[in-house]
């Protein structure tokens, strides 16, 4: 035990310590040719990322639109010969201040108003596309005729509920028979309702400015 105390204080007795402390950063360089793995180069490590991306100009969409519009049209043309007056099986349906003239052809459903197709014409609406079909419905032809339209005035309410009134009435042509059915769910009637006038010292048709006591 003496002589491993003695083995150690002789050991100790060798080691020497330095004061002195280094002012520089404490790095570490490990060379690529002693290291164990060798990292590939900056310049792999870096992936190449390319993106292409392409913006449709609003002028390419009109003019996609006025292409589809142009053939429309001549569709519709190609189907009515002479125009809407000239047709057998034709309509006129009024509401509001909205006028549609309606026209029926046998085909397979479609509906054309204004030589657009009526679910980008109505918006999308669900309940103006069920106006335009409700006649239809009613009888059961809705995958039997196409309807062909040219509505103005009003807004596209009132114009829907005007084509509702032109289909009934076209189909009053394509039978007599018609017009128990669509009478008895009231789609032969003229609806009469309009905005009232406006009145002069009142802020709309009845409502007043309000009244000040002092």
């Amino acid at each position: 035990m003496a002589l491993s105390v003695t083995n150690l204080a002789s050991s100790l007795s060798s080691l020497s310590f330095s004061s002195q402390v280094s002012q520089g950063p404490n790095t570490l360089y490990f060379p690529r040719a002693n290291s164990v793995f060798s990292l590939p180069a900056k310049s792999a490590r870096r992936a190449s990322l390319s993106i292409n991306a392409t913006v449709a100009s609003p002028e390419a969409e009109v003019a996609e639109e006025d292409v589809d519009r142009m053939e429309l049209k001549k569709y519709v043309k190609s189907r009515l010969p002479g125009g809407f007056a000239a047709q057998k099986i034709i309509g006129t349906g009024r509401r509001k201040c909205a006028i549609a003239r309606v026209v029926l052809q046998e085909g397979t459903g479609k509906v054309i108003i204004n030589y657009r197709d009526a679910k980008e014409y109505l918006q999308g609406n669900p309940l103006w596309l069920q106006y335009v079909k409700v006649p239809l419905v009613t009888l059961g032809y809705e995958n039997s005729y196409d309807v062909f339209v040219k509505a103005h005035g009003g807004g596209l309410s009132g114009q829907a509920q005007a084509i509702t009134l032109g289909v009934a009435r076209a189909l009053l042509k394509v039978s007599a028979d018609h017009r128990s059915p669509l009478k008895k769910e009231g789609l032969l009637t003229r609806d009469a309702r309009v905005v009232e006038r406006k009145k002069v010292g009142l802020k709309k048709a009845r409502k007043a400015p309000q009244f000040s006591k002092r």
